[in-house]
């Protein structure tokens, strides 16, 4: 009797959770190891520095990007499961340093369901009665538990057991794609301290911070590794951009329009921070002037209260701008997708199949 076919949906799900079991087993193991090695060399004080870091880093989430670099180098054929998945917990490490330093510049409190890492280190300098600073102490330590997790994971991708030059690519593609995100998130920020940003600034934070970090690096990591040449990962390159720029958008729309936690952070987070998404950017040139004033006078402002953060919520909603975002996501999927059959015959069946429904995916998220 002939086996059925899996649906897209059905083998995206099967193998993003294979990827992900592997990737947090690593991690769970490296753990072990980071803290062991961390306390006999450095002592107690750096162990505080290296347990921050990695109950970030255990939060795990989806774990896509690491995914990503595995998908990436299986369909470009490559077969060394071992040493991808070292990659791909490597990549997990610079994203949990991201987060942390995003924590600190956007005053978030929460990072998937638990304490931001510079919360946490706060609140340990209070519970040991310490002196000083608690808030500037759990800020000082946790950019340096970022600092020594990113090169400890530049130093897992050098020392990778794969051909010197491929590491050393992949070194200079991570190595751009992170100068590219932090320009991205200077960008973010600028955008939330001027009064006027146009869609062309919102769209390259879009790119710079998500989609080339989220998407196209660690596909073109993996890809690298199974030894793809400029072509197959300049190919890739339309499909994460449309991908990653409609990741970003669906974040955005959950992390206003979820529930508590569903994006990882509190709801109320992107308006008490003053982000400028191209939601808030539609609501400003569609809303009265009553209502720009309104929404002005609480973007940014960090005593938002549960109240004021519904209402901004429902006039973003009633002038349309949930509906244009969810339009403008729905534009770069189709991009993607377009891409991507273009250029299918570069890669696997199922590698094409998972990209194909994880762009879909976008539309129906909820976490």
């Amino acid at each position: 009797m002939t086996k059925p076919i899996a649906s897209d949906a059905q083998l995206f799900k099967k193998t993003l959770q294979r990827y992900k079991t592997l990737i947090d087993e690593d991690i769970a193991e490296y753990s072990k190891y980071a803290r062991r090695v961390t306390l006999q060399q450095y002592g107690a004080d750096a162990r505080l520095e290296t347990d921050a870091f990695l109950d970030v880093l255990s939060r795990g989430g989806k774990r896509i990007r690491g995914a990503l670099v595995m998908l990436g180098y299986e369909m470009s054929g490559g077969t060394d499961l071992r040493m991808i998945v070292q990659a791909a917990r490597a990549l997990e490490m610079i994203h949990a340093h991201m987060l942390i330093v995003d924590d600190i510049q956007d005053r978030s409190r929460t990072r998937r369901g638990g304490p931001a890492a510079h919360v946490a280190l706060a609140d340990y300098h209070r519970q040991q009665r310490l002196a000083g600073d608690p808030e500037h102490f759990g800020m000082a330590v946790a950019i340096n538990s970022g600092i020594s997790g990113t090169y400890a994971a530049q130093n897992i991708l050098a020392g990778l057991d794969a051909d010197p030059q491929l590491c050393l690519n992949v070194l200079g593609i991570v190595g751009q794609t992170v100068i590219t995100t932090a320009h991205g998130q200077t960008c973010d920020i600028m955008n939330e301290v001027v009064a006027d940003v146009s869609a062309e600034s919102i769209r390259n934070v879009l790119e710079w911070k998500s989609a080339q970090y989220t998407v196209l690096n660690p596909l073109c990591v993996g890809m690298v590794l199974a030894g793809a040449d400029c072509a197959a990962t300049d190919a890739i390159r339309d499909y994460a951009l449309g991908t990653g720029m409609a990741f970003q958008v669906s974040d955005d729309i959950l992390s206003t329009f979820g529930a508590e936690f569903e994006s990882g952070k509190s709801p109320m987070d992107d308006i008490r921070e003053g982000k400028r998404t191209l939601m808030v950017a539609y609501a400003l040139e569609h809303v009265s002037t009553a209502d720009q004033n309104y929404l002005l006078e609480v973007l940014g402002d960090a005593r938002l209260t549960p109240a004021q953060f519904e209402r901004a919520r429902a006039i973003m909603d009633s002038c349309g701008a949930l509906d244009y975002a969810r339009a403008e996501m729905k534009r770069y999927i189709d991009t993607a997708l377009q891409s991507l059959e273009r250029e299918s015959a570069r890669w696997t069946d199922d590698g094409v199949r998972f990209l194909r429904h994880l762009a879909t995916y976008m539309l129906t998220r909820r976490s």
